[in-house]
C-alpha cells in the first residue's frame, strides 16, 4: 500500500450518515394532513389548558436525523400546547412507519419526543463514477447497513480503474463503551500502477480502534493494526535510488494516534455574525513495529474559516508531515509524500519534490500553505454557486539516500496562485480550479486546470 499524501489516512466516519429513506420524512405532507384533522377533532371534543414549551428535545433517535423528527409533523419551540396537540403529533409519527412507540411529555419548559426506532434497517446499494485528479475516473461500487450486527454500522466500497484497485470495508458501534467511547474497524487492500511512476506498489491494511469523543468539539482515536506492503516491477531504467528500495513485501503491525479538535460555524454563531470556524487534526503512526523498518509518520493539518462580511470568508490551510527511519533504516517511495494536484494547486499529482531524471522519488517532509477569498454567489442559473481566489506555497525534500550527492533533495520553495469555483449539477458536487505556477523548479510538472467530481446513481 502507498503511504502518500495522495492517499490521505483510511478513516470511519465519526458517525455514519443516515439512509437516504429518512428523508421521505421530510415531505410526509399527508401524514400531516391526517394529523391537523385529528387536532381539529380533538379541539371540539376536549378543550383544555395550552403550555408552551420553550425548547423541543428527541430522545432515542439513533439513525433518523433529529431534526426530521421535529419538523415532520411540526414539534416546534414557542408554540401553545394542549394534550390533544401532543397526543395528535404521536399519532402523527407513528404513522411514518419507522418507530416501534412514540411518547410526548413535558418536563419543565422542555418539550421531550421520546422514541424508538423499528430496528430493521435495509442496506442501500449504489454505483458512483468520480473523477479524482491524482486518481483519474474512478468507477465505484457500495454498500451499507445499519445494524449489519446488532447495534453496529458496517460498509464496503470497490474503487478501480486501469491503474487503481481499492476495497475498503468499515465497521462501527457507536457508544460501545459508555456514551463517549466508539469501537471500529477499517481494513483497506489497494494496488496502484500509474503511468508516471517507474514501480507499482500495493498491500492491505486492517485496524480495529476505539475513538473518544468526550466533547462535541475533540475526538481521540487510537488504533492498533496489521500492514502488508510491497513496492514490485521497477523498470529497469529507473533511478538505482527506487530499484534499491524494491521489496517483495514487508508484513508487520503498527499504531495509530489521531487528535481532532475544531468549532464548526453552527456551533460558535455570535449574535451579529459567524465567528471563524476551525480545525486542528494531528496523526501520529508508527509503522513496521518488531522488524529493523520501523518508520514513525507525523501529519498535521491546520483548517480555519474567518467570515469578512456575510457573503465573503477567508480560507487558510496549513498542512505537512515528515517520516522518519528509527533504526537508521531508509524510507522507500512508498512511505515519502508527494503533494500536487488538490493539495498542491498549480502542480500535476507527484509533480515536485526531488527528483533522479524522469523519476520523481517524494520527500521525507513536505508542507503546503494555502490562502483562498471565497464568496458565496448564491443561485445563478439555478446552480448553487461559490467562487474564490487563491494563493498557495509548499515543499517536499529530503531523502536519506541522495546517491553520493547526485540527487538534489534540498527544499526549494513552490508557489502558486488561481480561481477556484465549486457549484452543484443535478446534485452532484463540482470542484473547479484553474491555477498558475509562480515559482517552480526545472523539472516540474505542472497541472493548471483541475476538476473533482462524483456522480451516485
Amino acid at each position: 500500500m502507498t503511504i502518500s499524501l495522495q492517499e490521505g489516512v483510511l478513516r470511519a466516519p465519526r458517525r455514519p450518515a443516515p439512509p437516504h429513506g429518512f428523508a421521505a420524512l421530510r415531505s410526509h405532507r399527508l401524514l400531516t394532513c391526517a394529523s391537523a384533522l385529528a387536532v381539529v377533532l380533538l379541539t371540539l371534543a376536549a378543550p383544555s389548558q395550552a403550555r408552551v414549551y420553550r425548547e423541543v428535545e428527541v430522545r432515542g433517535a439513533r439513525f433518523i436525523p433529529e431534526d426530521d423528527i421535529r419538523a415532520t409533523c411540526s414539534a416546534v419551540p414557542d408554540a401553545d400546547y394542549q394534550d390533544y396537540d401532543l397526543r395528535a403529533i404521536e399519532d402523527c409519527l407513528m404513522l411514518t412507519g419507522v418507530f416501534k412507540r412514540v411518547q410526548l411529555r413535558g418536563e419543565g419548559t422542555t418539550l421531550v419526543i421520546d422514541v424508538t426506532e423499528i430496528d430493521a434497517r435495509p442496506g442501500r446499494l449504489e454505483g458512483a463514477l468520480s473523477y479524482i485528479m491524482q486518481d483519474g475516473f474512478l468507477a465505484e461500487a457500495s454498500y451499507e447497513q445499519y445494524d449489519l450486527l446488532p447495534g453496529t454500522f458496517g460498509s464496503v466500497q470497490l474503487s478501480f480503474n486501469r491503474q487503481v484497485r481499492e476495497l475498503e470495508g468499515h465497521l462501527y458501534h457507536a457508544d460501545q463503551f459508555g456514551e463517549t467511547v466508539d469501537l471500529g474497524l477499517d481494513a483497506i487492500w489497494r494496488e496502484t500502477d500509474y503511468d508516471d511512476r517507474s514501480y507499482s506498489d500495493g498491500g492491505y491494511r486492517i485496524e480495529p480502534y476505539l475513538a473518544w469523543t468526550p466533547t462535541e468539539d475533540l475526538r481521540l482515536e487510537i488504533g492498533l493494526g496489521w500492514r502488508d506492503y510491497r513496492m514490485y516491477e521497477v523498470e529497469s531504467d529507473a533511478s538505482l535510488l527506487l530499484q534499491r528500495e524494491e521489496t517483495d513485501g514487508i508484513s508487520a503491525p503498527y499504531t495509530r494516534f489521531a487528535l481532532t479538535f475544531g468549532a464548526s460555524a453552527e456551533l460558535v454563531l455570535g449574535e451579529d455574525r459567524a465567528r471563524p470556524a476551525y480545525s486542528v487534526e494531528l496523526q501520529q503512526y508508527m509503522w513496521n513495529l518488531g522488524t529493523g523498518d520501523v518508520i514513525s509518520d507525523s501529519r498535521a493539518e491546520l483548517r480555519a474559516r474567518s467570515p469578512l462580511a456575510p457573503e465573503l470568508a477567508l480560507l487558510t490551510t496549513l498542512r505537512g508531515g515528515n517520516v522518519t527511519g528509527l533504526n537508521d533504516n531508509n524510507t522507500r517511495a512508498t512511505d515519502r509524500y508527494f503533494p500536487g494536484a488538490d493539495t498542491f494547486r498549480g502542480f500535476a499529482p507527484r509533480g515536485i519534490g526531488p527528483r533522479d531524471g524522469d523519476d520523481m522519488l517524494g520527500g521525507n517532509s513536505y508542507f503546503v500553505a494555502s490562502l483562498e477569498l471565497q464568496r458565496d454567489f448564491g443561485t445563478i442559473l439555478s446552480l448553487p454557486l461559490r467562487g474564490g481566489t487563491f494563493v498557495e506555497t509548499g515543499a517536499a525534500w529530503g531523502l536519506d539516500n541522495t546517491l553520493d550527492g547526485r540527487i538534489d533533495d534540498t527544499r526549494h520553495l513552490r508557489s502558486s496562485a488561481g480561481l477556484s469555483l465549486t457549484f452543484d449539477v443535478a446534485e452532484v458536487p463540482v470542484s473547479l480550479f484553474l491555477a498558475q505556477p509562480l515559482r517552480k523548479e526545472p523539472g516540474d510538472e505542472t497541472q493548471a486546470l483541475g476538476l473533482s467530481f462524483s456522480a451516485r446513481f
